[in-house]
């Protein structure tokens, strides 16, 4: 079969139902799609105690540096209400220029378009003097445990080391070429409890309400703001995201309250002097008798989510200027360098390699109807196929 049809190979990966946490058989069409390209291809499943297991791959073509990999995941998030398609999720149906189906932008598109560029390269120019390979989980909509990180450890430990990864994420908020991300903002969330005492609304002296503890907790939490921002990224952002007392009843002081915040921080915070920040603050307003005149200091307790995301900035010139010129060179126009959203599995990927994102306009991701302009596959691989050939060129510069 070949490969060098992007519309092709995203409808073969869009007709696998390839749902958090099942491969769907598009691991399977991947692999075959690579095979006949002289891609040396692993399955690797990863486990873990109380999360489901997750298929991955991992390809390489070439032995030798330098060494370019590819990143993105296969699978996608649930349709939701499949009636409220115009055309089946998984039907990969073409109309009005666009094709339709889960995954189609977020992220199996930018997958196909690379499979595309890599075709034609070979086609053109033969087997890249160097090393190109796929890391492509299957958890990256899911919790992210048996995905990239696993598979990262597992090719590490088979002796594999790349020198630059592209990331195909939907980065583009309104057309093709509108941005490139080269860095990541941290994320780090918790929860909060406060413990008061239950009693009556009629006789709140017997009583102590959680609720006044909590609000003076969270209002110490997103003010004042945690900084102004940096040359590279927004200024940190908490938000609460919920506050729970779990209390049905109207004349019943409750015996405790809740809060959950997330905070996306950029690169003057590590996680844990952020983590450090976050406990003054907390005990500050514990101590302080705003709302409850003549009480004792507010007793909380804080509970980390595992796992907090890491800031980070790519700074490797070869790599942005390979990527900012071949997107220049398809489109005619510079795309801007961000570090905005959310988090990617590139924030694994950047401790083995620097690494950028590029893909397709993530307008539709995970909504009902997602899909993607027919005309953007062919020329996300026509950037692809550019950057492959400028990127190699630069490394052996």
């Amino acid at each position: 079969m070949t490969s060098t049809d992007p519309i092709t190979n995203l409808s073969t990966l869009i007709r696998c139902p390839s749902v958090t946490p099942a491969e769907g058989g598009a691991l399977t069409a991947l692999e075959a799609m690579l095979t006949p390209l002289g891609f040396r291809v692993d399955r690797m499943t990863a486990s873990e105690a109380g999360t489901p297991d997750i298929e991955n791959l991992y390809a390489r073509l070439g032995s030798d540096g330098p060494h370019l990999m590819f990143a993105g995941h296969t699978d996608v998030v649930p349709v939701g209400d499949e009636a409220a398609w115009t055309h089946p999720p998984f039907s990969a149906a073409i109309a009005g220029g666009e094709m339709y189906g889960r995954g189609a932008v977020d992220m199996k598109g930018g997958i196909a378009c690379f499979v595309a560029a890599v075709a034609r390269h070979i086609e053109k120019h033969g087997a890249p003097k160097g090393s190109i390979s796929f890391l492509i989980t299957g958890d990256e909509e899911g919790p992210a445990i048996n995905g990239t990180v696993k598979l990262l450890q597992w090719a590490a430990a088979n002796g594999e080391r790349w020198d630059a990864c592209l990331v195909g994420e939907p980065t583009n908020p309104d057309a093709l070429g509108d941005m490139i991300k080269i860095g990541r903002r941290g994320s780090l969330s918790g929860r909060i409890t406060v413990h008061g005492v239950q009693g009556h609304a009629a006789y709140p002296h017997l009583a102590d309400n959680p609720v006044r503890g909590i609000l003076q907790l969270t209002e110490a939490l997103m003010d004042p703001p945690f900084d102004g921002g940096t040359e590279s990224f927004q200024p940190s952002n908490l938000e609460v995201t919920t506050i729970d007392v779990g209390n049905p009843a109207v004349n019943v002081i409750p015996a405790k309250a809740s809060a959950s915040f997330n905070i996306r921080f950029n690169d003057k915070w590590t996680a844990e002097s952020l983590m450090a920040e976050i406990i003054a603050r907390l005990d500050r307003a514990a101590a302080s008798d705003k709302l409850r005149p003549g009480r004792a200091p507010v007793r909380y307790n804080i509970v980390w989510n595992e796992r907090p995301s890491h800031a980070f900035l790519t700074r490797n010139n070869a790599l942005i200027d390979s990527l900012s010129g071949a997107v220049e060179a398809v489109v005619g126009r510079q795309p801007k360098l961000s570090t905005t959203g959310g988090t990617s599995d590139a924030r694994f990927i950047k401790d083995y390699c620097p690494v950028v994102e590029f893909g397709l306009v993530g307008q539709t991701m995970h909504m009902v109807d997602e899909r993607v302009a027919v005309a953007d596959l062919e020329t996300l691989t026509e950037i692809y196929e550019t950057f492959i050939a400028r990127w190699f060129g630069h490394a052996a510069a």
